[in-house]
């Protein structure tokens, strides 16, 4: 499946969702809009498990915003799509898990975009950098973010002045998952993948639901929240509960039958 600026693979559970806009795989509101019908689809459809996000060759992951539809007229505040910027970085309550795998430098919104997946595999040579104090705009979803991935100090370095961290530091600071040469990184993300493949699917969406719902709570009140959520009542009430335990005292891999 392809659509202008991206194309879209699926098989085994993992869609690859790869973004090719040479030269620098910059995104105007047309690529995201797509993009976000696209992970609005993944929602709904049984075969996607997690998706992976990804870039077309080596030198950029993605370069954010494309300032060139800006200079033609694009508003800063367009109407990027149902899941914001890139096609998921604001979907509401998403599901799929997503992996980003960060092939070269992740600039701006491209840097936005890897943020907002839920695991990160770098190429060894990838860089991460906000730049847009430095054009007179604003990362806003990086001002948000990039404090809860990050030392106070340092994220505000980074925002403040546009410096650049490689994928070794990003890994000491926790940023990334892992850092591999550039050309393991598709290998490394989908065995990622896999292994995400391998849990219970209720219990990923309600573990990724009690986290983003409870990130700024203290624990106590979040542990007497959480067992009224939706997500954590379908996942331990359900026949996968029952699966999972059942498969392990059998020694057998389970077969899940919710999604």
């Amino acid at each position: 499946m392809s659509s202008p600026g991206f194309h879209v693979e699926v098989s085994d559970g993992i869609a690859v969702v790869t973004l090719d806009r040479p030269k620098a795989n910059a995104i105007d509101a047309a690529t995201s809009y797509a993009l976000g019908e696209t992970f609005v689809e993944f929602e709904h459809d049984p075969t996607v498990r997690v998706a992976i996000f990804t870039g077309a060759g080596e030198r950029f992951f993605s370069a954010g915003w494309d300032l060139g539809a800006a200079a033609e007229g694009e508003a800063f505040d367009s109407d990027y799509g149902a899941g914001g910027f890139g096609g998921f970085t604001n979907l509401p309550h998403r599901r799929t898990p997503v992996i980003a795998a960060v092939n070269g430098m992740a600039v701006g919104g491209g840097f936005e975009i890897a943020m907002a997946a839920d695991l990160i595999v770098a190429a060894d040579h990838a860089q991460f950098f906000l730049p847009e104090a430095g054009l007179g705009i604003l990362p806003d979803n990086g001002a948000v973010r990039l404090p809860r991935l990050l030392p106070g100090p340092i994220a505000r370095e980074m925002l403040l002045t546009g410096r650049r961290m490689g994928a070794e530091e990003a890994a000491r600071w926790g940023l990334v998952n892992r850092v591999v040469p550039v050309a393991d990184l598709m290998t490394t993300a989908r065995q990622l993948a896999a292994d995400v493949c391998w849990a219970a699917p209720l219990s990923v969406t309600a573990i990724l639901d009690i986290e983003r719902r409870t990130a700024q709570m203290d624990p106590i009140a979040a542990m007497d929240m959480i067992k009224d959520l939706p997500s954590y009542r379908a996942a331990i009430d359900s026949e996968d509960a029952l699966e999972g335990t059942r498969a392990f005292e059998e020694q057998r891999s389970p077969v899940w039958r919710s999604r």
